[in-house]
């Protein structure tokens, strides 16, 4: 019994490194595991279900691939990727969590999962964005443009994203504390596992007197930090393996 945690690929045209190391991932060592959790920004952007990057394309057949080998795939939104849709989902035989976290039972530890965007309460304009391009009314006017409408849109907002990040600190842009314990005291977890910081950590903390653990996945790039679960340990590991 295993499952793997992974989050924040980025998976663009533009990054053949990052491509080439999920299709590694999922071709030799996903299948290995019961469950695959992706839990957010699975690719850089997605404008709609009605598009894809022909680059990717290997990725997603080799994902749909992993539930032939008994490999329960579920993927969660991220800021990214928060468009993908049920149609992409149904096409590779993947589960779509569209919730900002869920609970599950891992091994027998109530455990929280989520992409983490939320908990960056610091960043209250980014906060507004997020509530902005959430709205179902924003998503029906951007999926009613066409293919090169959106793909401008997503550019230009890509841009503007990229000049706030460098005028902004890194302590506004991590998750807040208080965030954190409150929403694990409001779901009774003492374990949190999520990504988007891009700082792969352990965070060992207490929450009311009791011991409470926060798991932080890794950003793709040449190499990728990742989790996997045992009913005995949960471990922070590299992809791919360091040679001995």
């Amino acid at each position: 019994m295993s499952t793997l945690f992974i989050s924040d690929l980025h998976l663009d045209e533009s990054r053949p490194q990052t491509i080439e190391l999920a299709l590694d991932l999922f071709s030799n060592f996903a299948g290995e595991f019961d469950t695959l959790y992706i839990l957010g920004d699975f690719v850089e952007h997605w404008i709609g279900d009605d598009y894809c990057q022909p680059a990717l394309q290997p990725v997603f057949d080799a994902l749909g691939d992993l539930g032939c080998r008994d490999t329960a795939v579920k993927l969660m939104h991220g800021n990214r990727d928060f468009l993908i849709a049920s149609a992409f989902a149904e096409r590779y035989g993947i589960e779509l969590i569209t919730d900002d976290e869920i609970h599950i039972d891992l091994y027998g530890v109530p455990t929280l999962l989520m992409h983490g965007d939320t908990l960056c309460t610091d960043d209250v304009d980014y906060q507004k964005f997020r509530t902005q391009v959430r709205s179902p009314a924003w998503q029906r006017e951007f999926l009613a443009r066409p293919v090169c409408e959106r793909l401008e849109i997503v550019a230009s907002l890509r841009d503007r994203s990229q000049i706030a990040i460098a005028g902004k600190t890194g302590m506004i842009m991590d998750v807040n504390q208080n965030a954190v314990q409150r929403i694990m005291r409001k779901e009774h977890v003492s374990r949190l596992i999520h990504g988007h910081t891009h700082r792969p950590a352990q965070h060992q903390f207490e929450i009311d007197d009791e011991p409470a653990t926060r798991r932080v996945l890794g950003e793709w790039k040449d190499s990728a930090v990742i989790l996997v679960c045992t009913p005995t340990q949960c471990e922070l590991v590299h992809w791919p393996k360091p040679a001995l």
